[in-house]
């Protein structure tokens, strides 16, 4: 069983750890500060690594997998490092019908990267979304945190282009 009396100690001497524990101390290290932790580790590291959810995991005294279960189940969280650049495709009902998936498809043929992944330069991860609520912009996708609507196959690689290749 967990005690609240043993102070663990961050994985390395990084820096960035000194912000996640900011937020934990700040929180007062009770499990309810979960996913703002989280979202603090991502923020300085860019995505969330098993030594990430360990530590998180001992240091807040939440079971492992209720931490993995959160890191998997938002969205906003991402396992793996992330390209310079990202793109998620909205896949939500009225974008699936006005053509993302034909979105989604040249982005992979385009960059050859599936949605999920990123290419092999680092410089694209490619996402889905099941719905941005921009539905009267369908079909939309958000690029670097940009939405973008009523956008076709091209000009979404367009779009890419200008932000991978300014």
């Amino acid at each position: 069983m967990w005690t609240t009396s043993v102070k663990v100690s961050p994985p390395s001497e990084d820096k960035r750890w000194k912000l996640v524990e900011a937020t934990m101390r700040r929180l007062g290290h009770e499990p309810s500060a979960l996913i703002e932790t989280l979202h603090t580790t991502q923020e300085s590291f860019g995505y969330l690594d098993d030594v990430s959810l360990r530590y998180v995991s001992a240091a807040l005294r939440v079971p492992l997998s209720k931490v993995y279960g959160v890191a998997t189940f938002y969205h906003f969280f991402n396992l793996k490092p992330q390209g310079n650049h990202n793109c998620v495709v909205c896949m939500g009902t009225a974008c699936y019908i006005k053509g993302a998936a034909n979105i989604l498809g040249e982005i992979e043929k385009t960059y050859q990267v599936k949605a999920g992944g990123t290419t092999e330069d680092n410089e694209l991860s490619v996402l889905t979304a099941r719905c941005l609520g921009s539905c009267g912009l369908a079909p939309a996708a958000v690029i670097d945190g940009e939405v973008a609507g009523k956008l076709s196959p091209e000009q979404t690689v367009e779009r890419l282009e200008k932000v991978i290749h300014p």
